[in-house]
């Protein structure tokens, strides 16, 4: 059923974990949960006019906006089968939007730019040809910036508020744990109680009733969380979650919490 506020044209935005490289698209035991997820997760949406993912893979001194027609494939990993580099998601691109939203960044004071070049990474095309495999939705991108500063991610967020009231999805593609070190590759779902702390941090933080400027201080400080340097020893795959936070406004709901590459991680919606 969908959410009352989004029967007329508002932006819904995600924010979830995309999994291992390509492994959800390849069958993979361990990723069941989250690609059962991602293939309903539409059923719970309006349709979108298009899509805005801010993915964990790409990050710019300068906020940039993917700008192609029509993208190409960027397999940003590597050690796959040879299936992993067949993959395609043709979705067009929107030189429009892409040329909006940098407009609308440059007017909040955060320099942006459009790369004409880039083709969608794998936070983008993974989920995507899991949520809506017809790739029919015109798609782009937002890199994260360098540096990785959690204000900087919030106000990023926040200059995006202007597109609140179009029938955009915004989705924060990164993953709520991202040890890589930690993770189980052989899909055993082991009990982890300092990855349960991080992510019911998350979750209190993301769905409570905390003032915006309460929940803002929060994951601004994010590093204070239970086990956060475990969670994250390095932070580009939480700090999309900052932007949507920013550009929300609000509290979140919990739309999963369950286990990938055997660890727990979480998704919101806004």
């Amino acid at each position: 059923m969908l959410n009352p506020n989004h029967t007329h044209n508002s932006a819904q935005i995600i924010y979830f974990s995309h999994g291992g490289g390509p492994l959800p698209i390849l069958g993979d035991a361990s990723h069941k949960a989250m690609v059962e997820f991602m293939r309903q997760l539409p059923s719970r949406l309006k349709k979108p006019d298009a899509i805005l993912v801010i993915s964990a893979h790409w990050e710019e001194n300068t906020a940039t906006l993917l700008g192609a027609q029509t993208p190409s494939m960027l397999y940003d990993y590597y050690g796959f089968p040879d299936e992993a580099y067949e993959i395609t998601y043709p979705a067009p691109g929107s030189p429009d939007l892409a040329n909006r939203i940098t407009g609308l960044l440059n007017q909040n004071d955060i320099p942006a730019r459009i790369d004409p070049q880039r083709g969608f990474d794998h936070g983008l095309f993974i989920p995507l040809e899991l949520m809506y495999p017809e790739a029919d939705i015109p798609s782009l991108q937002l890199s994260l910036l360098r540096g990785l500063d959690p204000i900087a991610h919030l106000a990023l967020g926040a200059a995006l508020r202007d597109l609140a009231h179009e029938n955009l999805l915004v989705i924060g593609s990164g993953f709520s744990f991202h040890n890589m070190r930690a993770f189980s590759w052989r899909g055993a779902n082991t009990p982890d109680p300092a990855n349960d702390a991080f992510q019911n941090w998350l979750i209190d933080v993301s769905t409570g009733p905390l003032s915006q400027e309460e929940r803002e201080q929060r994951l601004i400080e994010w590093q204070k969380a239970p086990s956060a340097r475990y969670c994250h020893p390095r932070e580009e795959h939480l700090l999309p979650l900052h932007v949507c936070a920013g550009m929300a406004k609000k509290s979140a709901t919990l739309i999963f919490d369950d286990y990938i590459l055997g660890k727990r991680a979480v998704a919101f919606l806004w």
